[in-house]
């Protein structure tokens, strides 16, 4: 019998333990009212997030450049990941912008969700994986793991040095 949570309920448990840590409720962006994201662009821009989710990895995996004892630090091995998420979410421009900010948290929720299916489908692998395999499926698992924390604070407005790792919470 299979225990593990649904991505829905790990984002939840992510979220409960966010709260306990930053002692408040937490801020939830507001999309664009003025502009509705058709279903086809809301698409399009999930899967130009787990694009650069790939890409950021297979980067890391083939140059490990960030790899360090614990697993590398999010906003080196995902750069482009967490650029594209924040501009996803940003809420402000400056005054002399012909065009007004758009917020589409609603992609960044559903990428949330994608990246809580990536840490369940991990763990299993690298749990059962022997060799190779096992190994890079526990490595893939915490950069994940660790992406999927800074995803869900920038969701939230809340900076990393508030919070700190949520998994070993």
């Amino acid at each position: 019998m299979n225990n593990a949570p649904s991505p829905k309920q790990l984002i939840a448990q992510r979220r409960d333990r966010l709260r306990d840590v930053v002692g408040r409720t937490l801020r939830t962006p507001t999309s664009d009212t003025n502009d509705p994201l058709q279903p086809h662009r809301r698409a399009y821009l999930l899967e130009e997030a787990q694009d650069l989710y790939w890409n950021d990895l297979e980067w890391e995996n083939v140059t490990e450049e960030e790899r360090m004892e614990g697993g590398g630090i999010p906003e080196l091995t995902f750069p482009g990941v967490l650029a594209f998420v924040r501009g996803l979410l940003l809420d402000e421009v400056l005054p002399d912008s012909p065009v007004g900010p758009s917020p589409r948290p609603e992609v960044v929720e559903d990428f949330l969700e994608f990246l809580a299916g990536r840490v369940l489908s991990l763990r299993e692998t690298a749990a059962g994986g022997v060799g190779e395999e096992g190994d890079r499926a526990a490595l893939e698992l915490r950069m994940t793991d660790g992406l999927l924390d800074r995803v869900l604070m920038t969701y939230h407005g809340i900076e990393p040095e508030d919070a700190g790792p949520l998994e070993d919470r």
